[in-house]
């Protein structure tokens, strides 16, 4: 099977997306497919490139502008590129980049549509925005597709709900690269957030929180929020409790992850939430909001709040740090949660989807639906 998988971002660019399809990319390359990426060209980067685990990077000339995280993106070609590379079966993983929208649509090969995000994701202007671009394409591109694979459960109702018939979605869900590390290292004396630093993570209501939790907070990423979460800090007087990590490397990034005492994940949408099953494999329990697919993926490895609830933060919180006991179990949990997130369960039921589409046919109803662990 010639597959292709398109998104206006890959690697060197790393974000959660990108690494989904790195992980599925060498796993079907792996079982002899034939894989390729399509993405913009970055600064920097090839035209084309072997990647080492036996897939293929093709890249069209784009322009970037920094204007959020990530870059608005412009390319041309990308239909070209898409009809010269001849897949049986292509996968679209974007929509807010307006020039890939319009050549994917008139793509008229089979491809499919993988849902990363929630629908009308956003705070403020953002959503406002992400509204408008949703609408034109649900309207416009969406349908072109023959199938939509969704990253939780929560999306994939989501989407049936807007009118598409449930046969035409399934649950793929973003997983563990590798199988969760072992972690015998000892307890920190803080409390860690990972990820980009946009309003929708609701940072904001967790450094409020910190007021009435007596630890740390190292808050790890960059994005937009940055600046405004400094002030913040500033403001409240809480620059002995919070700090602001910025980027970190991964061998730091696993440092940290192996010593906290426990993950926070205020956000205000979350359609999966891949940091947390990777912080979950550490054996650390979460306290994360009850949004979206979240709760679905934490599982019984954490606590749940309402969003937008520093007080609410911060009793869950010191729950926690005050329990020693409850926290070690959570974490037990939360490790048994974070190993059905393995691509072995998966790999399987994805290259089933893909083949379905490439033939022209819906996927069997058992790789559509939801597993039963995840329906818990």
């Amino acid at each position: 099977m010639r597959f292709v998988d398109v998104n206006p971002y890959f690697f060197p660019y790393r974000g959660g997306i990108e690494r989904r399809m790195d992980d599925y990319a060498k796993r079907l390359a792996a079982r002899g497919h034939d894989v390729t990426i399509l993405t913009a060209r970055l600064p920097g980067t090839a035209e084309e490139e072997k990647d080492k685990s036996g897939y293929r990077i093709v890249r069209v000339p784009s322009k970037f502008y920094n204007v959020y995280n990530p870059p608005y993106v412009t390319s041309k070609g990308v239909l070209e590129a898409l009809e010269g590379l001849d897949a049986d079966v292509v996968n679209y993983n974007y929509r807010w980049a307006p020039s890939w929208n319009k050549d994917l649509a008139r793509y008229d090969g089979p491809k499919m549509f993988t849902c990363h995000n929630m629908w009308n994701e956003g705070v403020g202007v953002q959503a406002r925005l992400s509204a408008f671009n949703d609408s034109r394409f649900i309207k416009k591109v969406l349908p072109s597709f023959s199938h939509i694979a969704c990253v939780s459960r929560y999306v994939q109702k989501a989407t049936i709900q807007m009118g598409f018939p449930e046969e035409m979605t399934s649950f793929v869900p973003c997983c563990l690269s590798e199988d969760p590390p072992a972690n015998d290292s000892p307890e920190g004396d803080y409390i860690l957030s990972l990820g980009r630093l946009v309003k929708t993570k609701g940072l904001r209501y967790m450094v409020d929180a910190m007021k009435n939790v007596d630890c740390r907070l190292i808050i790890c990423g960059k994005g937009p929020e940055y600046k405004r979460l400094e002030r913040q800090i500033s403001r409240m007087g809480l620059k002995d409790k919070v700090e602001m990590r910025g980027f970190v490397e991964e061998d730091e990034k696993n440092r940290l992850m192996d010593g906290c005492k426990l993950f926070v994940m205020p956000s205000l949408f979350e359609s999966f939430g891949l940091a947390a099953i990777e912080l979950m494999s550490r054996r650390r329990p979460i306290v994360c909001t009850d949004v979206n697919g979240l709760p679905d993926t934490v599982g019984m490895g954490g606590i749940t709040v309402a969003p937008r609830d520093s007080a609410a933060l911060a009793e869950a919180v010191n729950r926690l740090l005050n329990d020693d006991v409850l926290r070690e179990r959570m974490g037990e949990l939360a490790l048994e949660q974070a190993k059905f997130y393995s691509y072995e369960k998966f790999i399987g039921k994805y290259e089933g989807i893909l083949k379905a589409v490439a033939e022209g046919r819906d996927p069997e109803p058992d790789l559509r639906r939801t597993c039963a662990h995840a329906e818990g």
